[in-house]
């Protein structure tokens, strides 16, 4: 809470960075009028921004007396404003922004150069303030340069983690231990906030970026492709286009524990028309697909499966050009810089075991272009059961 133009936290997921971060603005913006810019590189929706969270926030710190909660803004009684916006596609109207007290910058790792060039002289009142937060991903990116490898002068800069929360909840706790077991070296990372680098080992390395776009004249599909939810996996549905040699992911759903019943209503949501369009699913549960083509996705169909198809899907999705992802695809992004192959301890050199878990928009990908995938000479056909899941 002591002045300071920037204000840095960064760590692993569980740590509370947003919740305090949080907190403290609404908190200082009862005390006095401020004027405080919550934003990220992208933000599509209202819904992709961190209004939610200080809607929760304001709840259960009990200030709903105080802050009046709007569709796109919320409002302070003492004249405190917090307005919510995407750096990149919004480059104007922030810099004529004035009076601006605050700006917090959340997922500041994916904030480009570019941006955070015009988003540091914005911020221009007297005593104003920066604070950002993030899970370092590259050593090169903006923030990580600007915080912890030039220690930027009169800035407070903490690495915050789950065991510095007392409020780190057992589900998580949970989670966490199962991937420390399982995938120490993406735990480093998502748990400990450590340094995920590309690799060989990366399914997808060099092929993908995260960009804006929207379909157009000319463009092929949408195809859609299905994965099912297993115990703690989620059911997804991610909605696909192709375009000049590049593959381009515009949609996704992405939801654990999703009821049989509210599949087709949450696909609905999340990719508006996917019911006029065939969607490719997973074979391996067909009494999942009789019920949900029943219930809204008449063209729901399984995929055709074979030894080595997935094999030969990872070689699609890695013939193209380049993977576009689209902003507001969190998961496909995130999955992307996961999804991996088992290294060999001795050598460290990537070997072509699949590591489990990180792949469930991807499998879904692959089910969706699979009038696409060729198949390689030799495969024979596998007819699934209901037992295996590939």
């Amino acid at each position: 809470m002591r002045p300071s133009r920037y204000k840095c936290l960064l760590g692993g997921r569980g740590s509370g960075k947003s919740y305090a971060i949080a907190d403290a603005l609404l908190i200082t913006g009862t005390q006095r009028k401020c004027r405080i810019l919550c934003s990220r590189e992208f933000q599509i929706s209202i819904k992709e921004s961190v209004h939610y969270l200080l809607a929760e926030r304001i709840n259960a710190l009990g200030m709903s007396g105080f802050y009046e909660v709007q569709r796109d803004r919320i409002i302070g009684s003492n004249g405190t404003e917090f307005i919510f916006k995407g750096i990149r596609h919004n480059v104007n109207s922030i810099k004529s922004m004035a009076g601006l007290t605050h700006c917090w910058v959340e997922e500041a790792q994916t904030i480009s150069a570019e941006s955070w060039r015009v988003l540091v002289p914005t911020i221009r009142e007297e005593g104003s303030e920066i604070w950002v937060t993030f899970n370092p991903q590259h050593k090169t990116d903006t923030v990580y340069q600007e915080f912890v490898e030039k220690e930027k002068r009169n800035s407070y800069t903490a690495r915050v983690n789950w065991d510095m929360n007392p409020h780190f909840p057992d589900v998580l706790n949970e989670e966490r231990l199962d991937m420390l077991a399982t995938d120490p070296d993406a735990y480093q990372h998502v748990w400990e906030g450590g340094l995920w680098e590309m690799s060989d080992a990366q399914v997808l390395y060099g092929k993908w970026v995260v960009d804006d776009f929207t379909p157009g004249d000319g463009w092929d599909g949408p195809y859609y492709g299905a994965d099912w939810g297993f115990s703690k996996d989620p059911t997804t549905l991610v909605e696909l286009w192709i375009f000049e040699k590049k593959l381009c992911v515009y949609r996704e759903s992405y939801a654990a524990r999703l009821e049989m019943n509210a599949i087709a209503t949450r696909w609905l949501q999340d990719c508006p028309g996917c019911d006029r369009y065939p969607i490719r699913a997973d074979s391996a549960r067909p009494e999942t697909i009789s019920h949900v083509s029943q219930h809204g996705m008449p063209l729901l169909k399984s995929v055709d499966k074979w030894q080595g198809s997935v094999e030969d899907g990872i070689s699609h999705l890695r013939s193209y050009e380049k993977i576009v992802i689209h902003p507001s695809c969190r998961h496909a992004h995130e999955e992307a810089r996961m999804w991996r192959f088992k290294v060999d301890e001795r050598t460290g050199e990537p070997l072509r075991i699949l590591v489990s878990g990180n792949d469930h928009i991807w499998d879904a990908a692959r089910y969706g272009l699979e009038p696409m995938v060729k198949r390689r000479p030799n495969r024979k056909r596998h007819t699934p059961t209901s037992t295996i899941n590939w």
